[in-house]
């Protein structure tokens, strides 16, 4: 009965219901990519699971984006960081897995050789080691964050300053990572990789495995986050969100929630990058660029703010969307984006994720 009564707690029957549809809908995809013939309508082709799985690691971070967004009130226009800096380390490994099989069968990366580059800098080197490769996904972007948000904190920097420093924070970046001397690709990045752990990610089973692992890192990010709202520290984040200096004087400290939140859901942006990656093959200081984390801030507003599953659906949606207009009228792209954004803060103030509240409420 307790474990009953925790579970209702973390998600009601409804919820329940609505989270195994989702967990069977993502895992009905890999089934149709393996069993069903090439040709049959049902057949989900392996282009169409990698651009899913892209989608699962957005989820991912519009998740973490409304936690710190929708829960604790801080918008964070700098979070693309944290994304691109958990697919840079497993760039890294990835490179490195390459060995002598690049363009100039060198144990360097075939960057550095064409930069005429003798040995790998101190800093790539335990990236060799899986274990430390994705530990580092994990902790680099923890530690920028945590210091980054402790100076930024401490200060009482908030509201629309705070979001101007993150802007600025990635700009910077950028900058450095554009840079050949930074020693992680300059202006092309990392690419070319042929394996992740032994497994060649050219291979469909590959991808799948990816996919798969994108879905569960979503079940359980979503599960995480929820454990955090639906707690105490939960109930404070929102009283920090509504009325942070009433929680002040009512004894709670909004630095060290704030700073709390802000570094765990950086480590979430890493993990997340570091599923990206593999999936798509390339790594470059693009992903550090500021309109990738306002886009962040966007799949949040229009799924819905306050709400986990209106980050999963406003990710999808966006991204959804991205993919087709961006072939069908590339340069309508960003109208089209600017429309469906102010569409839904005049219309739908509380996002998609509204439009299921409203509709169970009606029924």
């Amino acid at each position: 009965m307790k474990i009953k009564a925790e579970l209702t707690r973390l998600l009601p029957r409804n919820g329940w219901i609505g989270f195994g549809i989702a967990v069977l809908i993502f895992f009905l995809v890999p089934i149709l990519n393996s069993v069903t013939p090439v040709g049959s309508a049902l057949h989900v082709p392996d282009y169409l699971v990698a651009l899913l799985g892209k989608f699962l690691c957005f989820a991912i971070v519009a998740v973490a984006m409304d936690l710190l967004w929708g829960y604790t009130g801080v918008l964070s226009l700098g979070h693309g960081v944290f994304f691109a800096l958990g697919g840079y380390c497993m760039g890294m490994y990835l490179m490195l897995s390459i060995g002598e099989a690049g363009v100039y069968r060198s144990k360097l990366p075939d960057f550095m050789v064409f930069l005429d580059w003798k040995e790998l800098p101190w800093f790539w080197k335990p990236f060799s080691n899986f274990g430390f490769a994705m530990l580092a996904v994990l902790l680099v972007p923890g530690l920028l964050a945590y210091v980054f948000g402790f100076l930024a904190f401490r200060s009482r920097i908030r509201g629309v300053y705070f979001s101007i420093i993150t802007q600025a924070f990635t700009y910077a970046l950028m900058l450095l990572f554009f840079r050949n001397e930074t020693g992680v690709g300059g202006n092309n990045g990392l690419t070319n990789f042929k394996s992740l752990y032994g497994y060649a990610l050219a291979e469909s089973s590959t991808k799948l495995g990816l996919y798969t692992l994108s879905a569960i890192g979503l079940m359980v990010v979503f599960l995480l986050c929820r454990f955090i709202v639906v707690s105490k520290a939960g109930r404070v984040l929102c009283a920090i969100r509504d009325e942070e200096s009433r929680s002040r004087f009512a004894g709670y400290n909004p630095t060290s929630y704030k700073l709390f939140v802000y570094t765990f859901s950086a480590v979430i942006c890493g993990f997340a990058g570091a599923l990206y990656v593999p999936q798509v093959g390339i790594i470059n200081p693009s992903e550090f660029q500021p309109s990738s984390s306002i886009e962040m801030a966007i799949w949040v507003a229009v799924g819905g703010r306050g709400s986990l599953l209106g980050g999963v659906l406003g990710a999808f949606v966006v991204n959804g969307a991205k993919s087709w207009f961006t072939v069908a009228l590339p340069e309508a792209w960003l109208y089209i984006l600017g429309v469906l954004f102010i569409a839904v803060t005049l219309f739908f103030p509380g996002g998609l994720a509204s439009l299921l509240t409203r509709k169970k409420a009606a029924s």
